[in-house]
């Protein structure tokens, strides 16, 4: 099994202006946005930690604890500590400046 690109590891904003076909879009936290309402975030650590950051109450963003742990090549899962449901995200590019990700039906 391949190594995830340890890019990977940093805060990641959805930058759905730049979506295609199936594939979401995320740039690091620090890129210069358009204005928007609100982004759903993401964060991976090398320590399996994972930090989801969905849009809350009033725009403002919240903060999900969970983990994450590889289970193929390029596929991490997901799972959460409040009991939500996780996900598989397939990495489908990731570079310091751009991670897209699909989410391969089940």
């Amino acid at each position: 099994m391949r190594e995830l690109p340890a890019d990977l590891f940093q805060s990641w904003l959805h930058s759905y202006e730049e979506d295609h076909d199936d594939v979401t879009v995320h740039r690091p936290a620090d890129h210069p946005f358009p204005p928007a309402r609100g982004r759903r975030g993401m964060e991976f650590a090398p320590d399996g930690t994972f930090l989801d950051h969905p849009v809350g109450r009033g725009d403002a963003p919240d903060t999900v604890r969970g983990r994450w742990r590889q289970v193929g090549d390029r596929r991490v899962e997901v799972s959460f500590e409040d009991g939500r449901a996780g996900r598989v995200l397939e990495i489908v590019r990731c570079d310091a400046d751009v991670l897209e990700v699909r989410t391969p039906a089940a």
